[in-house]
């Protein structure tokens, strides 16, 4: 565990206690609990029916890919995968839903005690093992839209969330800072698009989080930990981080103001004003009695075969952490480039892999890939899937640079022609009027420059060998085909043979 930190106050050595609990929407076609659709961006309350309304009468079917998809990622995050998972009725009141109650899972989550292990922050070389307590699979409320533009203070409803699948991943109270935890919710974010359990949309509300916050200070070798807060739907790591960040000091100066510990005030609600860079208190937190749980009498509990759960377990494949480390150790990559390329999906990785394969350069391949190929992606808006350049051809490109008949700058000619052209790289080099220079061809552009340039000579056998960089333009000027590299070598051979 790391090491105490010390705050606001250098009179207390403070370590900060935060868990986190992630909301995220599984990719399914339809509602958890009926065949509406689940597609974002729809007019209001157009995808809603009696059941999502919560209608009398209407009764819930559950939905089989929501059940399967929860089981992969719980397996995905070493958890337990129990028999029999049930259905509760979560008790409360708010206007974006609108039964009055919410069917989640109270004490048989589909998926407990697990972990996830991240990069620790301080120390890129080691990891944090960060426990998981459950994943429960839950529908989702409506969305509130508050218009107070006109000095109204109108709120519509927009229904069209309601009943979405959503997974509750709630972890152990393991992280110590706010840059474990944006850490801890980028790793997890990878691992659930990896999976293709959920898009993890962010700006569409598909991926939300709330973290649970306080301090146990060492005070005259006795610990004394404040209350606990939980700040309620950030909406971006980065807020995640600053929300965090802004707690742990003010729960600092409230405890050094008040004295108050966890043991005096209940755990309380906050929220995140983005203006002002500050949380602000919202109620006290509920707890799990005030819910009034109880088995939902409309739905069956539900039997997980174990031949299932096997199934789903073989089809995991590599996940990212694993694929993360093989990318180092079997093409030896640095662990920026490996962690950016796994971070791109598993389409990318397999980019990568057919890419250097060809190319028997992996390092200069993902470094192609990182700034050519990503660049363009960006600029044009298009799936690793679909780029123009196929792994093989960009492989075969990267090949003629690592045999010296092609330098960077011609390359990148090519990459550029490839884009908009549909032919392998011979082609594409003959239609550019690309050619390798002869050796004897390369001694006479040499000489010639020399005896131009007699100063530069006189430089270089002063010791100055950075002076022949400025003969490489004009290299280039003469013959736009000369590799940089070779020229410089043999420009400096030609000098020491003088």
């Amino acid at each position: 565990m790391p090491t105490s930190t010390r705050l606001a106050s250098d009179r207390y050595p403070v370590t900060v206690i935060i868990g986190l609990e992630v909301h995220a929407q599984l990719k399914t076609q339809t509602k958890l609990f009926c065949g509406c659709a689940t597609q974002f961006g729809m007019p209001a309350n157009t995808q809603v029916c009696p059941v999502c309304l919560g209608m009398p009468g209407a009764l819930p079917v559950i939905n089989r890919e929501a059940i399967e998809l929860s089981v992969r990622t719980g397996l995905a995050l070493n958890c337990s995968i129990p028999p029999l998972t049930k259905w509760d009725r979560k008790q409360y009141f708010y206007p974006d839903l609108p039964k009055g109650y919410q069917i989640s899972q109270f004490d048989l989550p589909i998926c407990a005690d697990g972990y996830l292990d991240i990069t620790d922050p301080a120390d890129p070389d080691s990891t944090r093992h960060i426990g998981i307590v459950r994943a429960h699979l839950e529908e989702d409320a409506g969305k509130s839209m508050h218009d107070e533009s006109a000095g109204v203070s109108d709120t519509k409803i927009d229904l069209n969330r309601c009943g979405t699948p959503l997974l509750e991943i709630v972890s152990q109270p393991d992280l110590r800072s706010a840059a474990e935890a944006k850490e801890y919710l980028s790793e997890l974010k990878l691992l659930l698009t990896h999976l293709a359990v959920s898009d993890c949309e962010m700006q569409e509300g598909s991926l939300r989080a709330d973290a649970n916050v306080n301090l146990h200070l060492d005070v005259d070798g006795k610990k004394v930990a404040t209350p606990i807060v939980e700040v309620k739907n950030l909406n971006s790591f980065r807020n995640v981080q600053r929300a965090i960040d802004y707690e742990v000091e003010r729960q600092l100066v409230a405890w050094e103001d008040s004295g108050e510990t966890i043991n005096d005030a209940p755990k309380r609600t906050f929220g995140w004003d983005d203006a002002s860079e500050r949380t602000f208190p919202q109620r006290e937190k509920e707890e799990s009695a005030d819910y009034r749980y109880f088995p939902d009498p409309d739905l069956l509990p539900v039997r997980l075969p174990r031949d299932m759960i096997d199934e789903i377990r073989s089809s995991l494949g590599e996940l990212p952490a694993v694929t993360r480390t093989r990318l180092q150790n079997q093409y030896g990559l640095k662990f920026y480039d490996a962690d950016v390329i796994v971070n791109q999906g598993p389409a990318m990785i397999d980019y990568f892999e057919t890419a250097a394969s060809h190319s028997g350069d992996p390092k200069k391949t993902s470094s192609w890939i990182m700034q050519e190929v990503m660049r363009t992606i960006k600029e044009r808006d298009v799936e690793i899937q679909s780029f123009p350049v196929p792994p093989n051809r960009l492989g075969e490109l990267v090949h003629k640079i690592v045999d010296g008949k092609l330098d960077n700058a011609r390359a990148r000619d090519v990459f550029e022609y490839l884009l908009d052209h549909d032919e392998n790289v011979d082609t594409a080099l003959a239609a550019l009027g690309i050619e390798a220079v002869g050796e004897d061809d390369l001694l006479e552009l040499c000489r010639e420059l020399l005896a131009a340039n007699p100063q530069v000579v006189e430089d270089v056998q002063g010791g100055k060998q950075q002076a022949v960089g400025a003969l490489i333009g004009k290299a280039r000027a003469k013959n736009p085909n000369a590799n940089p590299k070779a020229v410089r070598q043999t420009l400096l051979d030609l000098i020491a043979q003088a």
